[in-house]
């Protein structure tokens, strides 16, 4: 038996997973669950990466306990960890303060500056591939920069979540070109860092000195720590893969290595990746140009609120447990839920990128204030605002053969045929919901075969080890999809009366949902 350890550190929880390579399954999981930093102002988010260690520890001891697979037997593993988060170390290799995380919106000053700073998007994009939204790493450093200069001046390397908890592993500080990509300061096109964009940061401050040198997806970062294998009862020899950002480990968890794949996440926040041979530049810079942790690239489009959005109608409105009951009381409702939209932008959102919006409900009326129109119409709104992302891809040349399901929202019946009515193409769910974990198993599979010089590629090993669930396959509705057709456009005119260059009128607005209305209810 030879037993590969996926991590996957979250917004919401740590979880770690043994995989067994001879049998291609999953022996034993576990996780442990942690909150943000409680009572922060608004739009700020952020959790101490001690948090992550502890989590960590927290899964192997549950792994130890339950004795499942030893420990001991474990050859490689691999860390996936949420994308953007800011951990700022000092020269001796402390954390100075918490991680901002990919979610804190409270940079939109310092996404103004960078950009004044760089000439412009065009300039923007010309450098690394993308733009600065709030979400991404450089508007946190900037953000230490204008806000805490004591703390600035400490800084010594700039680390995001998952190279913090390989370094918590290895001692070894190290990046990789698919987590790097989200930064906002790498060139996407020529996978290296982006000396011009770190100044636009400081530009009296030689940054490029304080980010970590890169190493390809397949090559391992180190070896185990001598402490953490004696007290895990692990070999010295385990080696830590280089991992990636938490959509690059779900796209390999998935199988989505090959060209016309699309996985979508319903997950916290919504997110909606593709393979690609070639980098994809939008100049809208809607659709995030990442490089993906195989070597290929990762275009990405990204929404905040996801299943944020049906879980504040499910804690406050039902007192059901899971997605099967949560399904039940809405599956009489039509598709549309007789008109009522909810645009789901609960704290903000990156696509579109109006940091400062708040959720808003069309349609409210006696007829649908039930909790039931409420749930449907959440898990309707999310699922159009990612059509959006998709049919932007569509507009830069992906033609997506495939498209599976993957996160918490997945599970649900329902929300399964909506996207398939909503994107009007079949979907489906691999089997298993490890995602991010088992992309990071099959990672350190991937590192480990080649390191023994076998020349196995990644799409060869997802191709054996990745399948779908035949019971979660989900054609689209022919009625069903006519009618979100057209609610889509209701959503569209709707959503962009939050954009400053709104061409939508208020009046155009509400005519198209009356008539929306007066058809389908």
């Amino acid at each position: 038996m030879t037993i590969f350890l996926g991590i996957d550190c979250g917004t919401q929880s740590l979880k770690a997973i043994l995989w067994d390579a001879e049998a291609g399954n999953v022996i034993d999981s576990a996780q442990v669950a942690y909150p943000l930093i409680a009572g922060l102002p608004p739009g700020h988010k952020e959790q101490h990466p001690e948090t992550w260690v502890n989590a960590l520890e927290g899964c192997i001891a549950q792994l130890k306990k339950k004795g499942n697979a030893k420990l001991a037997e474990a050859a490689a593993m691999s860390v996936s960890g949420q994308q953007h988060g800011f951990v700022p170390l000092d020269s001796s290799h402390r954390v100075i303060r918490p991680a901002k995380l990919w979610c804190d919106t409270s940079t939109e000053a310092e996404c103004a500056a960078l950009l004044d700073a760089a000439g412009g998007l065009t300039s923007t994009i010309a450098e690394t591939g993308n733009g600065i939204p709030a979400g991404f790493t450089i508007s946190k450093v900037r953000w230490l920069r204008d806000h805490e200069p004591d703390n600035y001046r400490r800084l010594a390397h700039i680390l995001l979540p998952h190279d913090y908890l390989n370094f918590y592993l290895t001692g070894q500080i190290a990046a990789e070109c698919g987590d790097a990509s989200g930064t906002g300061f790498f060139q996407v096109r020529n996978r290296r860092w982006s000396e011009k964009a770190l100044q636009w940061i400081d530009p009296d401050t030689c940054l490029l000195e304080k980010v970590p040198p890169l190493i390809k997806s397949h090559k391992p970062v180190g070896t185990l720590r001598h402490a953490l294998s004696e007290r895990w009862g692990m070999s010295e020899t385990v080696l830590v893969s280089s991992g990636g950002g938490d959509n690059m480990m779900g796209a390999i968890g998935t199988g989505n290595v090959t060209d016309g794949m699309v996985t979508v996440s319903l997950g916290t926040s919504g997110t909606l990746y593709a393979c690609s041979s070639v980098p994809v530049i939008d100049p809208a810079t809607e659709i995030a140009a990442f490089c993906d942790s195989t070597g290929n690239w990762l275009p990405l489009a990204c929404t905040m609120n996801v299943t944020v959005a049906t879980e504040m109608i499910r804690s406050g409105f039902f007192t059901m447990a899971d997605f099967a009951q949560f399904d039940s009381g809405i599956s009489n409702l039509p598709p549309g839920s007789h008109g009522l939209i909810l645009l789901p932008y609960l704290e903000g959102e990156r696509m579109p990128n109006v940091p400062q919006a708040t959720g808003v409900l069309l349609g409210l009326r006696p007829a649908t204030s039930t909790p039931a129109h409420l749930a449907r119409a959440a898990m309707e709104g999310v699922t159009l605002g990612l059509r959006y992302g998709l049919d932007r891809m569509k507009s830069l040349g992906i033609e997506p053969r495939v498209i599976q399901l993957t996160g918490g929202g997945a599970k649900s019946r329902v929300w399964r045929q909506i996207v398939a009515d909503v994107f009007d193409t079949g979907v489906a769910c691999p089997v298993g919901d490890e995602g991010a974990a088992l992309g990071a198993a099959l990672q350190a599979y991937w590192m480990w075969e080649t390191e023994r010089g076998s020349g196995r590629s990644i799409k060869e090993i997802t191709a054996r080890y990745v399948a779908l669930d035949p019971e979660t396959v989900t054609a689209p509705n022919p009625k069903s999809r006519d009618c979100y057709a057209e609610l889509y456009e209701v959503y569209l005119k709707f959503s962009t009366l939050f954009c400053t260059d709104c061409v939508a009128s208020s009046d155009s607005v509400f005519a198209r949902h009356r008539h929306f209305v007066e058809k389908y209810s």
